[in-house]
């Protein structure tokens, strides 16, 4: 599995970045009959819409202070996508709280020997990752709804160190809900869908370069998102005397 917490940032930033490392080089010969790199057929600014409907109404759930921001993204999209995970068992309060806590899911992964770029709680509900390169992704919870919760995020992406930042914005509508419930302990049906914008030129060239391949790479870093959460949530459900070493807040 890829490092966990850096599936966040491939959801909300790397599924357009992530590619542009694969950039053919630009000609650096002195001969102007040498032949340049080729490029695939030009690919569309945005790709369709394949996150399906929101079937929340975001103008009822969406803080006032973000709900223009949140629509923009969703409406006009450079990137989007949906996932499924399958079901996960766990107490209701503890996968809810796992929402509420990243940093502490990345800690967890981190001690179970899982590679995983570092989550900081940045304060009033705000997250944050960066990494070696100089990408840095904040987010929030900007809306709550029955069963689920959306996520406003902004920030840029480096795939290289030498690689163009890639700004991003991002919206991911979380939904978790519940199949079966008994003495607090619940089966979750759990997806999301994913909305990225990113107006850069290399965000351009990032499409163009993955061409039709793009929705499925968005799909996996949807999957793989779910993954992050859930992988714990069972986790923690069948080692429940191992819960609390494991969510610890990290160590600084």
């Amino acid at each position: 599995m890829t490092g966990p917490a850096k599936v966040l940032g491939v959801l909300l930033g790397g599924t357009v970045a992530g590619v542009v490392q694969a950039a053919p080089p630009a000609s650096t010969s002195d001969d102007p009959g040498a032949p340049t790199p080729a490029m695939p057929a030009a690919m569309p600014a945005a790709l369709p819409n394949t996150a399906g409907a929101v079937r929340v109404n975001l103008a009822d759930v969406v803080h006032a202070d973000y709900r223009d921001a949140v629509m923009k993204v969703v409406q006009k999209p450079t990137v989007s996508t949906r996932a499924s995970a399958p079901d996960v068992i766990c107490t209701v309060s503890m996968y809810e709280w796992l929402f509420d806590h990243p940093d502490r899911v990345a800690a967890a992964w981190h001690r179970m020997k899982v590679p995983a770029v570092p989550i900081s709680d940045a304060g009033n509900g705000l997250f944050a990752w960066t990494d070696e390169h100089g990408s840095e992704v904040v987010w929030r919870t900007v809306g709550t709804f029955q069963d689920g919760r959306v996520w406003y995020a902004t920030g840029k992406v480096k795939p290289g160190a030498a690689a163009p930042a890639v700004p991003v914005k991002a919206v991911a509508i979380l939904t978790h809900p519940r199949k079966a419930t008994k003495d607090g302990v619940a089966s979750f049906s759990t997806s999301v869908q994913v909305f990225l914008v990113s107006d850069s030129k290399a965000a351009t060239l990032a499409l163009r370069l993955i061409g039709p391949a793009a929705p499925r790479v968005a799909e996996q870093g949807a999957e793989q998102f779910l993954e992050f959460f859930n992988g714990i949530a069972d986790y923690v459900q069948k080692n429940p005397t191992k819960a609390d070493a494991l969510l610890a807040p990290a160590k600084k």
